[in-house]
């Protein structure tokens, strides 16, 4: 998690850290009186964990892609600009300003979401979003196809609206193009923090 911002979703958990979080409960158990040597206890791990077949390791991958499902719909969610830790970190953004499309995962999240609501009304964001991730996963690529498609023809709208936004049509001029930079440059940093917290979130695990 983000450093000063409690309200950012918990960064994505990798299949090796599932597998280490596993083998430290399993240690626990069985030596609830031994404390753990965590340099030797790592060692172990990257030891079993490459010895372990595809099958074995498939536990754990699942676990992580089901993790990231929830990740990604979690920060769709997200908005760092009404957590008060964000407030005056960064400009406001111009309301004129094309919004990003979303993606064709994102699309059939929203689809699908009111019936898992209502099919399990009393699960949390995260097991919602884990239910859709694992829906999303057991589509072919022709039922994902018109999610994709249509996620395309909205960048295809997005990538005209900018270029006319910066041009000054959409009421912006120079400013325009300088809201749009600085959107951009926003972009990329909070894409570096999210590399950042799953960084973090793997090195905590392990």
């Amino acid at each position: 998690m983000a450093k000063g911002d409690a309200g950012k979703p918990k960064g994505k958990t990798s299949a090796y850290a599932y597998f280490v979080k596993t083998c430290r409960e399993e240690h626990k158990k069985k030596n609830p009186d031994i404390p753990v040597n965590f340099a030797d206890f790592s060692k172990k791990c990257a030891g079993r964990w490459k010895t372990m077949s595809p099958k074995e390791k498939s536990k754990f991958e699942e676990m992580a892609k089901n993790d990231k499902a929830r990740y990604d719909q979690e920060m769709v969610n997200y908005n760092p600009e009404k957590n008060p830790a964000k407030r005056g970190k960064k400009a406001k953004k111009d309301p004129n300003m094309p919004r990003r499309p979303p993606s064709g995962f994102f699309l059939f999240c929203s689809e699908k979401r009111p019936s898992i609501k209502a099919q399990y009304p009393n699960i949390g964001i995260g097991d919602v979003a884990k239910k859709l991730g694992e829906m999303w996963n057991n589509l072919t690529d022709s039922e994902k196809q018109p999610y994709v498609a249509k996620s395309n023809k909205l960048k295809d709208k997005y990538k005209k609206d900018l270029a006319d936004y910066k041009k000054g049509s959409l009421g912006g001029g120079d400013k325009a193009s300088k809201a749009s930079s600085k959107d951009d440059d926003d972009d990329e940093d909070d894409d570096e923090e999210e590399e950042e917290d799953e960084d973090d979130e793997d090195e905590d695990d392990e």
